[in-house]
Parts: structure tokens; sequence; C-alpha cells
């Protein structure tokens, strides 16, 4: 190594075994204040935190829609125990939890927002016509069997037909009758169920948090009556700064969800807005759900059933926009970059519900349930009226301030989010799987995405210890010479069994490609 002055600058000049020289400046080595390495927390509990938040940074990282849900089903081969909530299946007393999961703050009110615009009295009576004639036609027709849906159908073909005269959106949009939504998330802040507790009791190093909140995977099945998409969002109410500053208090729901009536089983993490990824037509703008089951509950409490109402209609709002959110690009693990807003109603024909649910955070897991300042807002109105009664073919008591809120809704123009990347976690050049120009991998994207959503159980089924197993072998150990074969003598656990612990299908030798270095008798797998 040699030292050489050049322009006053003193130069390292290290000759390589190549012969190729390269140099570089003294003054590029040092800095004015002195950089040091970040001092990390090599506690149990921080490893483990920077360990997850990796995985969580591998799936932001993912380029499609379709591998990013197969990344998120990857841990689990069999599926995730899954807390089960159906819209038309309402336990007693679950709007609590219903907050909690999905971190709402509830915010009730007779009046729609003044967001909202004022409706012109020509377009107001145009369509007050041909409302009260698809009540009247649909209550002599159908009775009470497919009255709602069809009063809905009819509403919508009624407001479509004299409102897209007036506003050019409304040409474009997409329309859905009883789309398939389904919804996945985890929620965290609950208390551990007492195998959780007693697992963590066991172990020298997890002692102290036997009794630590634990994350659970939630699952949502909804089927709206119908729905409507745009190519734009709508335009939030509320910006996420206000939301963050002002004072949104959301109920704290401690207990297993299974207090209150919710079930589980495992399933793998779905989510599905009622469309597949590629879909031009990405953002919701109203959808309709049936009501009618909540006057089938007997539990002879009115105002439970009030809120077993906002229940309902906080579950399909956040549902359908955090499985919008999935096809953006967003997952339960990576925050929104900007707020989603949708408008739900509930009906049974006669009484309507309106709930205007804005999308701030997804973060609702582990810590982000007490560290997150974000909040979602829903804001809600009682069920109103449309008429009263139905005497000798007419309307009686016909309420114009409920359709004049259906005709606001409608009337919320969507638009263009001004300098906003609206799928800022997608790759630009491969969004869905049906981008990639390999038809290999397109392929089996596409039956590995659909196969997980469709959630069909596996030819073998999920392993499970028998009764005689129990009693015989772990609860009383009376057969020790027997041969150790089952996974629970063996110390293995199979619900760790990940989703690409599998052999890839094999390609019999006729078949395979007639190459000269052709290797491998195994179809070639394309997991995230």
């Amino acid at each position: 190594m040699s030292l050489t002055r050049l322009n006053g600058n003193l130069l390292i000049k290290r000759i390589l075994t190549s012969k190729k020289y390269s140099t570089l400046t003294l003054e590029d080595e040092y800095t004015k204040t002195p950089q040091y390495p970040e001092i990390l927390d090599v506690s149990y509990d921080a490893k483990l935190d920077r360990k997850k938040q990796s995985v969580y940074n591998e799936l932001q990282s993912v380029k499609t829609v379709e591998e990013k849900q197969i990344k998120l089903n990857m841990p689990k081969y069999y599926g995730f125990k899954c807390y089960m909530f159906n819209e038309n299946l309402i336990p007693y007393d679950q709007l609590d939890l219903t907050q909690h999961i999905t971190r709402t703050h509830l915010v009730l009110n007779e009046k729609l927002p003044q967001f909202y615009n004022e409706i012109d009295e020509k377009v107001f009576n145009e369509v007050k016509s041909g409302v009260e004639e698809v009540i009247l036609t649909e209550s002599y027709l159908n009775g009470k069997e497919k009255f709602v849906f069809n009063v809905v159908k009819g509403l919508n073909r009624v407001f479509m037909n004299s409102l897209s005269k007036h506003k050019e959106y409304l040409k474009e949009i997409q329309v859905d009758f009883e789309p398939r939504i389904e919804s996945f998330w985890f929620a965290g802040g609950m208390a551990p169920p007492e195998n959780v507790k007693r697992y963590r009791k066991g172990q020298e190093f997890q002692k102290h948090k036997e009794n630590d909140p634990t994350n659970r995977a939630i699952q949502y099945i909804g089927n709206p009556l119908l729905q409507i998409r745009s190519k734009l969002p709508l335009k939030p109410v509320l910006s996420p700064k206000s939301v963050e500053e002002g004072d949104y208090p959301v109920p704290f729901f401690k207990y297993d969800p299974r207090v209150v009536g919710v079930d589980t089983t495992h399933r793998h993490a779905t989510n599905i807005p009622g469309f597949w990824p590629g879909d031009n037509s990405k953002f919701g703008l109203i959808s309709f759900h049936d009501s009618s089951h909540i006057s089938k509950r007997d539990y002879n409490d009115a105002e439970e059933s009030k809120e077993a109402v906002h229940r309902q209609g906080i579950l399909a709002s956040f549902s359908w926009l955090n499985s919008q959110a999935n096809n953006l690009g967003f997952t339960t693990f990576n925050e929104l970059t900007y707020p989603l807003f949708t408008q739900t109603i509930l009906t049974n024909g006669q009484q309507f519900s309106f709930y205007l649910y804005q999308l701030n955070t997804l973060l609702i897991h582990s810590n982000y349930v007490k560290d997150n300042p974000q909040k979602n807002v829903c804001y809600a109105t009682p069920e109103l009226k449309l008429y009263e009664e139905i005497v000798d073919g007419k309307l009686i008591g016909f309420n114009d301030d409920v359709l004049k809120n259906l005709l606001k809704l409608y009337l919320n123009e969507p638009e263009e989010r001004l300098g906003v990347k609206m799928t800022p976690y997608l790759s630009q050049e491969e969004k869905v799987c049906a981008d990639y120009k390999d038809v290999d991998k397109r392929i089996w994207l596409e039956r590995e995405f659909k196969f997980l959503t469709s959630n069909r159980p596996r030819y073998k089924l999920d392993y499970e210890v028998y009764a005689w197993e129990k009693i015989y072998k772990i609860d009383h150990e009376t057969r020790p010479m027997e041969a150790r074969r089952r996974p629970f003598e063996l110390f293995q656990k199979p619900s760790d069994r990940r989703l690409n612990d599998r052999q890839a299908f094999y390609i019999p030798k006729v078949l395979r490609p007639n190459l000269p270095k052709q290797k491998g008798r195994y179809a070639k797998e394309y997991f995230p």
C-alpha cells in the first residue's frame, strides 16, 4: 500500500490482485458527530418483537394481492383458529366486543352529518313516486318471502334511473347482488385462554407473562343484499389528524369472545370484498343489508336489540372496508396510508338504519390496542320507518326524511385522491398475479389463491388426539412399552406445520420437458 498526495488531498491507493485501482478519501471516513451502531434490547420480549416486525416487513414487500394473501396464510397449513362473526347470527350483548375488535368509536345521531348536501325538491319528487310504486308492488306480489331483497333491488333501480341523468359517475358504477363478503384480521388486548396460561406457566422464561393478553384471529362472513362499487373512493368525513388529536373513546373488552357466544373453527384467512383482485371498481360506495332477523331474536330486550343493529352495521362496514384494503395491498399487519370511507344501510323493507364508516387504521393486534392513536369512526342513525303501514293499496305515514337520507348517500360523489398513492405496498409492474409474464407462475398462484379462499378441507384431515389416547397415554401413562409414533409422543406440534411444508406435484417422466439437463421430478412452486 502506498500513500500519495493529489490536489492537496490525502488518498489511499490500494493495489488489487487484478491490477485494478480504487481510491477512497480519508475525509469520507469521518463525520463531524460520532455515528454509533444502534443498541438493541437483548431481552426475550424485545427479540420476539423484532422477529415479528421482520415478518410484517416481509409481508409488506410481497408484490401482488394474491401473494400477500398466500403469505398471510403461510404460518398455518390447516388454517388459523378463527373466532367466527356471522352477519345474521348475533348473540346477546356483543356491541362492546364489536367496537373493541374493530377499534370503532360510535357516534349516534338522528340526522346524517352536515357533510352531505341538501336534496333538490324536483329530484326528490321524481324519485318519491317510483319508491312508493316499488313498495306497493313488492308487498302485493311477494309477501314476506323475498320482500326485503326485492324492495332493495327496486329502490336501487329507481335511484339509478332517476339520478344518473344528474350524476355522470352513476353510469359507470358496478352493482353486485348478494355478493360474497369475507374479512380477516387479528385483534388483541383480550385475556389469554386457559391452555395458553398453562403453557406459559410451564415455561421458565414466560412465567411472568402468564396473564398477558393475546391476539385473536377474527373471521367475518357477510351476505349483503346489494352493493355498489366505483373506480374512485369516497371522500372521508374526518382527517386522520383530527381523529388522532380528538376525543374518540372505544370500549375495551378484555374477556375471551366465547363468553358472549362467539364460536371458533379452524379455517384459512380470507379477504373477499365481493369481487376478485384485478377488478377496476375497487372502492365501495353503498351496501344494503337485511335486518329482518333482528325481530326473530327472542331476548325481550328492546335496548339490546338496538345494540344488535349497531353491531351488524359496524361489522358490515368495517369488514367490507378491511377486505377492500387487502385488495389494495394493505393487511392486518401493514397500516393504511390513507382513510377509506363507505356507506351502509340496514333495512327490513320498512325500517332503515344508516351507517357512515371511516376506516383509519387496521392495526388492532398486540400493543396497538392501547398504543395506536388512530380510531375508526362510525356515524349511525336509529332505525327510522320509511312508512307506517299499507292500507287499501296506499302507503300511510310516508317519511320524507328517510328517502332524503337514501338520496344523499347515492349523491355522495366519489373523487380522485390527488397526491395519494393508492397501492403503496403493491409492485408497480405486477399488482395481481395476472400481470406476471410467466404462465406457470400465473396458473400456480391463481390455483393456490382460489383453493385458500374456497376453504375446502384437506384430503388428509387435521391431526387429532383420540379420547382413548387422552385417557391412557396423556392423563394416565398406562402404556409405557408401546412404540412412540404419535406427534404428542414425539414432542411435535402439527399445528405448527406451515403452508409450504408439503411435497410439490409429481410430474410423470413422459410429461417432463424434453430438455437435456432437466432436473427434478416435481413441479416448481412459487410461494412468496
